[in-house]
């Protein structure tokens, strides 16, 4: 489970300080997706750039499973999913999820790659280039290499947002079915409230303000 405990970032806006998260608490439980939704300016990538440990709080503390999220759990335990897949563009699909383990000082796992390859979808493509897929295509290849590294945690943020609706909706019940299966931890910013469904966690930021809902 990822824990935020009493989370408080200010940040120098020209000659005064705005605070963007004031005392937030916020918890993603395993094997389901917890929504942070809210307006511009609200704080949501703030909130998950402390989450994977990339911004340190003026107060606070972020912790997966008890422990403090450091360089070596985000590299090790959080799996990252951005807006655009951020796909090197020489590499084919599968040298993508391969690149991680190169990164992480391990002999390339082709077999894994091919196994999470298919598991969103992408079974038999894994020599194709990135000009070759849709945009759909490519956020899976994204989601299956944030699980290169058999992460507890997956935070998304508005994985969903260059897709259209469909599309969005075929991305969101992938990564239902995943974490529910492999009983991971999910936080997922969006501004679509249609992807959400009444059984989900949503987490709501407003102006210095948070709420579960």
């Amino acid at each position: 489970m990822l824990e935020l405990k009493d989370i408080t970032v200010a940040f120098q806006d020209g000659k005064e300080m705005r605070t963007v998260l004031d005392h937030l608490g916020f918890t993603a439980k395993p094997g389901e997706i917890t929504f942070i939704v809210g307006e511009s300016g609200s704080g949501k990538s703030t909130l998950l750039s402390v989450a994977a440990g990339l911004i340190q709080p003026d107060s606070g503390t972020a912790q997966l499973n008890g422990v403090q999220v450091t360089d070596e759990v985000r590299r090790d335990k959080i799996g990252m999913i951005f807006q655009q897949a951020n796909l090197i563009a020489a590499l084919n699909v599968r040298d993508q999820l391969l690149v991680t383990d190169h990164l992480r000082g391990l002999r390339p796992r082709r077999a894994r790659a091919d196994e999470l390859l298919a598991k969103v979808g992408l079974e038999g493509l894994g020599d194709r280039r990135m000009g070759e897929l849709s945009g759909g295509q490519r956020q899976r290849v994204g989601i299956a290499r944030a699980l290169m590294g058999e992460p507890e945690l997956l935070l998304a943020d508005e994985p969903t947002a260059a897709l259209d609706a469909d599309r969005s909706q075929d991305i969101v019940r992938l990564l239902r079915e995943l974490t529910e299966e492999r009983n991971i931890a999910c936080g997922f910013v969006t501004h679509d409230r249609s992807l959400i469904t009444g059984r989900d966690e949503v987490f709501e930021l407003g102006v210095n303000a948070a709420a579960y809902v």
